[in-house]
């Protein structure tokens, strides 16, 4: 019990010591005469990153579905919301309908997020 206690009043007293400096923090920027900044757009990028173009994979979700269905592992993957996932597991694929609207959505290319 003393352990709990003094390690819960460690943990208080690093917080507040962490989040307060004791002393005035001057900052000033430094320049440099030869900076140079080029504006690129995001269609640039895009094009000099192909991987960045692309979406989810629909196999690869497939996959999951049908490997790791039940523990939602497909919507994880696609990006769904954490509670929606929590409650997909809770109620075994929202009572197997949602599981099997899910595949079909995916294969589909219909499912939010692919």
């Amino acid at each position: 019990m003393k352990i709990k206690f003094l390690l819960t009043a460690f943990a208080i007293m690093l917080s507040f010591s962490a989040a307060y400096a004791s002393f005035p923090v001057k900052r000033a920027a430094v320049a440099t005469e030869n900076n140079v900044i080029e504006e690129s757009t995001s269609e640039d990028v895009m094009k000099a990153v192909p991987a960045a173009r692309a979406g989810k994979d629909k196999w690869v979700a497939a996959a999951l579905w049908f490997v790791l269905g039940g523990f939602a592992a497909h919507r994880w993957y696609i990006g769904s919301p954490w509670y929606w996932n929590v409650l997909y597991i809770i109620t075994f694929g929202f009572f197997i309908v949602g599981h099997i609207i899910d595949i079909v959505q995916i294969l589909t290319d219909s499912y939010p997020g692919l």
